[in-house]
């Protein structure tokens, strides 16, 4: 994992918040993957804050990208924001 990448998380009544934070290698997308799937099902929402990310490898990107069509059968309604949310998801 990139020394300096973080997640932070709240919930809200229905929601849970992941913000994003540092540089985002293969080892973050598996630890992104590892933290959502430790949550269950019973949020309305996800959001992924992208907005803090530094630098986005394109390992990472396409590690995470792989696993995404396992988080969005779990989810329905996992949604990134941000500037960075296009380079780590396909539109």
């Amino acid at each position: 994992m990139a020394s300096n990448f973080q997640i932070f998380s709240y919930k809200t009544r229905d929601s849970l918040h992941l913000k994003l934070s540092g540089d985002f290698d293969g080892s973050s997308a598996h630890e992104l993957f590892n933290t959502l799937m430790k949550y269950d099902t019973g949020f309305w929402e996800i959001f992924i804050d992208t907005n803090n990310l530094k630098n986005i490898h394109p390992f990472g990107r396409d590690v995470f990208q792989k696993k995404l069509s396992n988080l969005k059968q779990r989810f329905n309604n996992l949604i990134f924001i941000g500037g960075n949310k296009h380079k780590i998801v396909p539109n």
